[in-house]
């Protein structure tokens, strides 16, 4: 007969490992908000709505057209790069100049014209993909091939920016007008060309995330409500335009979240989350990988 002990070392490992399941989703969500902050300076607050509007267009295509989850999900992330490009072109290259607080502003505003257009068009019934996955027995351990799947996409996804950023000229001079976008102009780079495919680039990773979100979450006007504020923190957290720092934080928070849910419900996990972000600015206020002064 198992001792108390072991039973809770399976819990523990269980939780552990989904909290790395969940890092990858959220490390991905962070990618694309840190990416546009990174090169363009401006923070979506509505980055998660972007998100919301990708998994209607799954839950529509695959419910309502009929289209397999494999076929819808490359159409929804290039519908959603579109609207990233669309966001940009239409609210924030005229706004690039302007003060941050007008910047955040707009793109809030943004925010609530996306969960008023959803809850007028799509209403506020909970809407589900219908697609039930098998779980993961190992041992004693359960564990949900939607989030073994999301994670695996999810890495995969950063694998290919990195490599895109890492292995292409226009990835180069994203990083390098991340750098000095003073200096980049000079050298013949188009600013406005590398914005422009930058927020095709995080409305496109919104896109990916949504296609495994769907798969966990049910669909509703105000689902981006589950998991913008808590990508937002991981951003500051890890360093607002830090990928490795945004990284970091994203399994940090996850971990804080998964390891809270098993002492008790997932919802303190989340204000413990919360909370850890409160004391960490107080004492890492640039970010987890900031140099002290």
């Amino acid at each position: 007969m198992q001792s108390f002990l072991d039973i809770f070392d399976i819990y523990l490992l269980e939780a552990v490992i989904n909290g790395i399941l969940l890092g990858g989703v959220l490390a991905l969500l962070a990618l694309g908000l840190n990416l546009i902050f990174g090169v363009i300076d401006v923070t979506w607050i509505c980055y998660a709505e972007l998100v919301m509007i990708g998994m209607y267009g799954m839950y529509y295509l695959v419910q309502y057209y009929g289209l397999p989850y494999w076929a819808a999900a490359p159409l929804v992330i290039l519908l959603v790069a579109l609207l990233g490009a669309a966001l940009h072109f239409f609210v924030i290259a005229p706004l690039l100049t302007a003060p941050p607080i007008n910047q955040l502003l707009a793109t809030g505003g943004v925010l609530f014209i996306l969960q008023s257009f959803a809850t007028v068009a799509f209403g506020i019934d909970f809407r589900n993909l219908g697609i039930r996955l098998p779980v993961l027995a190992l041992g004693e351990m359960n564990f949900s091939y939607a989030r073994l799947l999301s994670f695996a996409a999810a890495l995969l996804g950063m694998i290919g920016v990195y490599l895109f950023l890492t292995r292409t000229f226009t990835g180069t001079a994203i990083r390098a007008i991340a750098q000095d976008r003073q200096i980049m102009p000079l050298m013949g780079v188009d600013p406005k060309r590398i914005y422009l495919v930058t927020s095709a680039i995080g409305g496109g990773l919104a896109g990916l995330a949504a296609c495994l979100l769907v798969l966990q979450y049910d669909v509703h006007p105000f689902v981006g409500l589950s998991f913008g504020p808590i990508t937002f923190l991981i951003c500051v957290l890890g360093g607002l335009g830090n990928f490795i720092g945004g990284f970091i934080a994203a399994f940090v928070f996850a971990e804080i979240i998964s390891l809270g849910g098993l002492f008790s419900d997932l919802e303190w996990g989340y204000v413990l989350a919360f909370a850890f972000f409160i004391v960490m600015m107080f004492i890492r206020p640039a970010g987890l990988l900031a140099r002290r002064s």
